[in-house]
Order: C-alpha cells, then structure tokens, then sequence
C-alpha cells in the first residue's frame, strides 16, 4: 500500500502501539509518526488540526481518523481496509 498514513503519538503511549500494531496488521508499512511529547509547537499543531488533546491522532491520507478507539471501531465496522485501499 502506498497510503500516507501519519500518527501523532509520545514514545510511551500503549493506545499508540495498539494502533500502529493495528494498522500493519492491515498492512501499512510505513506510519510517519509525529512525536508531541516535549513539544509544544507539535502538540499545538495537533490539537489546530483536530481539535483533540490526546495521542493518538491518526490520519489515513488527508481523512483524520481520530484515536485508537475510533481507528478499532472503523476496522470492527469494516471501514478501514476500504479507507487504506483508496487513499
């Protein structure tokens, strides 16, 4: 796949690694990973572009996504393979 998947997360954020786990087993290869932790110029930009406060913040192509509980929710559905194939 050549979906530009980009993620903000920290490095020590476990619903970050449930979601990047998620997403290769969905088989996306490369996730760019925006780390916020330390930051707050990132962490601004986060919070401007989505409007949340909390990591992780996935966006699949131009579509933000949200967290890893909407991340699950959209694979549960069978919305996420579909949104992965188009972008």
């Amino acid at each position: 796949m050549t979906v530009r998947v980009v993620m903000y997360s920290t490095k020590v954020c476990p619903y970050c690694m449930m979601a990047e786990r998620l997403l290769k087993s969905r088989g996306v290869s490369d996730i760019e990973k925006i780390l916020v932790d330390g930051d707050d110029n990132l962490r601004a930009e986060m919070i401007e572009k989505t409007g949340r406060r909390t990591v992780p913040q996935i966006f699949i192509g131009e579509t933000h996504v949200g967290g890893f509980d909407d991340l699950s929710a959209l694979d549960k559905a069978g919305k996420l393979m579909p949104l992965l194939q188009a972008s």
